[in-house]
């Protein structure tokens, strides 16, 4: 219970804070030898000097022959009990090619100098090739408006069902992937009920990833709950000025949080671009944004700076728009799960005695826990 902030307030209003916030050689000498696997994806490959080159329903991919045999998953090389690799990488030799080859409807066969043979299944060759990995996502995920969430009446997940059913979680998990918050029904208006919801979910750290909030009272008015998709205004600055988005994925800027206590003094700092993306695909998987909390820009060279201030202007607008502002009001026996790494929030201002109880997951446990209902996070 410790883990469970109890916020209250008595009277007046506490303003809409002005901003959001979100914790971010010639191919006839090249090709040696080419196959091609009697199946429904017509699969074919050649082993080229470097490399093993794989076409399979329309995507064309390389696999290093090091890579290949690094990635064996036989009993020898590979414990599938412990999902652990048994092969020494370093005693690969890096110049390593397969003797002799073959393919069936399914599977790709080499067999290496030592005698050792490997079976791929081509399915999963072509889920963990690189070329795959750009055009697939690591999480799928709903880019979403005011509009859109609305329109997909998204449903919350009941109380009951939400303690007793493992579907019932499976639903709430896949939500919260797609979307980046989820919503839990029926709570009980108690400390003990919210800490026994999020539990549900994942262990309470002070993780400050996944934010759980709670209404548990309030007499008064106003106090509603601004969300707003990160992820959905950043791909908007791609899809409009690519070169901006370039530079708010690659430009470390500094932030600090300097809090002052009677015992001492919390001086907290953290240094990375304000959209942090995959290399190989530039899908954003966490978003930085928080004005009040920016430090010093002393990470930007003078000629860079200007492009900076105009491309996180252009991010600012989109996360503005009022369109795509979601207003929620929470109200006792509703739980709000959010992903601060995607979904930027506020509140507006209120009146009376408001009374909020929260707390905090890391985001390794909540995936964690999506994996093992069988979503992909």
């Amino acid at each position: 219970m410790a883990l469970i902030r109890l916020l209250t307030r008595l009277s007046g209003y506490v303003h809409l804070k002005q901003g959001l916030e979100c914790l971010g050689a010639s191919s006839q000498s090249k090709r040696l030898q080419q196959h091609t696997a009697a199946h429904s994806s017509s699969c074919s490959y050649q082993l080229l000097p470097d490399c093993m080159e794989l076409s399979c329903g329309g995507l064309v991919m390389h696999f290093d022959y090091v890579w290949l045999r690094d990635h064996c998953r036989s009993a020898s090389c590979y414990n599938s009990k412990t999902n652990q690799r048994n092969l020494d990488t370093a005693s690969i030799d890096l110049n390593i090619r397969p003797s002799k080859s073959r393919v069936d409807e399914n599977n790709l066969f080499l067999t290496w100098p030592d005698g050792h043979i490997t079976r791929y299944n081509l399915t999963w060759l072509a889920q963990n090739s690189y070329e795959g990995q750009k055009r697939s996502a690591v999480q799928p995920r709903i880019l979403w408006s005011a509009d859109i969430y609305s329109s997909a009446k998204v449903p919350s997940a009941s109380w009951d069902k939400f303690m007793s059913c493992d579907e019932e979680l499976k639903n709430f998990l896949n939500n919260f992937l797609l979307y980046g918050i989820a919503f839990v029904e029926g709570v009980p208006p108690t400390l003990d009920a919210t800490e026994t919801a999020t539990q549900r979910v994942s262990l309470i750290r002070s993780g400050l990833v996944i934010q759980v909030f709670h209404c548990l009272r309030h007499e008064g008015t106003g106090g509603r709950t601004l969300l707003v998709d990160g992820f959905h205004a950043a791909d908007a600055v791609l899809q409009r000025t690519p070169e901006n988005f370039e530079l708010l994925s690659h430009v470390p800027i500094k932030h600090e949080y300097v809090e002052n206590l009677s015992e001492h003094r919390n001086h907290m700092i953290g240094i990375g671009p304000v959209l942090n993306v995959y290399p190989w695909n530039n899908e954003v998987y966490m978003i930085r944004y928080n004005n009040y909390d920016r430090s010093v820009i002393n990470t930007v060279p003078h000629d860079e700076v200007r492009r900076w201030y105009a491309a996180h202007r252009q991010l600012t607008a989109e996360l503005r728009r009022p369109d795509n502002e979601l207003w929620v009001k929470l109200k006792p026996g509703k739980v709000l799960f959010i992903d601060n790494w995607r979904v930027l929030h506020g509140r507006e201002s209120f009146t009376g005695l408001r009374q909020l109880c929260g707390c905090y997951l890391t985001r390794d446990d909540v995936l964690n826990t999506a994996r093992s209902l069988g979503l992909q996070a």
